[in-house]
C-alpha cells in the first residue's frame, strides 16, 4: 500500500502555501505541478529561466521550445516571465525561493542530502542543486524510502558525495512523512496501509516515533 510517484507528489503539494515561490527538481518533484491544491496560488521557478510554470502539457499544447530544467516540456501560466539562467540563479542565490523540492539518493538524520553523483556513473554535474539547497528557505525531499536493493535511503550518515549539509527540513517517501530534528528523523505520517514497524525496518537512521502516527490524507 505504499505510495507511487504521483502519490508522493500529491502529498508534497499539500505543503504549498499561497504566494510561495517554488522550485521543483527533476524526477518526482516535477509532478507536484499537477497537484497544486485548489485556491492555492504559487509561482513555479525553473533554473533555466522560467518563472510561472504550469501543468504538464497535453499533446495539443506541447512545444519543444518550452521546457523546464529537466528538459521536460511544460506550459506557462498567464503572466509568466522568461529570462537568462544568470537572472534565474540570482533569484535563487538571493533567497527569493520559499520552497524547493528535490529528489535524493540519500538523506542523513542530520539533514545532509546526496542527490547528484553515484560513483562510477557518468554525470555532467550537480546542476543548480547546490545553489538551491544553500539558498532556499525550506527544502523538502521527494524520494523512495529504499533503493532497488531494498536498502534504506534514510541514513545515519550519507555515503555518497553531498549536495548540501544540514539543509533538509522534511522528507516525503512512498512510506512516510519524516521531519529532520536535532535528535534524528521524526515520523510525522505514514502512507495509507503502511505500519510504523515497516517504516522502522526501512529506516537506517534514528527514527523518533511519538504517540499514534496518523495516515496521510491523499
Amino acid at each position: 500500500m505504499s505510495l507511487d510517484k504521483n502519490g508522493i507528489a500529491k502529498r508534497i503539494a499539500q505543503e504549498l502555501k499561497n504566494g510561495y515561490y517554488v522550485n521543483l527538481g527533476i524526477g518526482i518533484p516535477t509532478l507536484v505541478a499537477n497537484y497544486i491544491p485548489e485556491g492555492v496560488e504559487v509561482i513555479l521557478q525553473s533554473e533555466n529561466g522560467l518563472l510561472g510554470i504550469g501543468t504538464f502539457p497535453t499533446k495539443e499544447e506541447v512545444s519543444a521550445d518550452l521546457i523546464n530544467a529537466g528538459k521536460q516540456t511544460v506550459t506557462a501560466i498567464p503572466g509568466a516571465a522568461f529570462f537568462d539562467s544568470a537572472t534565474s540563479f540570482a533569484m535563487i542565490r538571493g533567497g527569493h525561493v520559499d520552497l524547493t523540492v528535490l529528489g535524493a539518493f540519500e538523506v542523513s538524520e542530520e539533514g545532509d542530502i546526496a542527490s547528484w553523483k553515484i560513483p562510477g556513473k557518468m554525470v555532467k554535474g550537480m546542476g543548480g542543486a547546490m545553489d538551491l539547497v544553500a539558498s532556499a528557505k525550506n527544502i523538502i525531499v521527494a524520494m523512495q524510502h529504499t533503493n532497488r536493493k531494498g536498502e534504506s535511503k534514510l541514513l545515519k550518515k550519507c555515503s555518497l558525495p553531498l549536495t548540501g549539509v544540514s539543509c533538509v527540513k522534511r522528507i516525503v517517501t512512498n512510506l512516510a512523512v519524516v521531519d529532520i530534528t536535532e535528535n534524528g528523523f521524526k515520523l510525522i505520517e505514514r502512507a495509507p496501509g503502511v505500519s510504523v514497524e515497516e517504516i522502522k525496518n526501512a529506516t537506517e537512521g534514528k527514527l523518533i516515533v511519538e504517540g499514534d502516527i496518523p495516515e496521510m490524507k491523499i
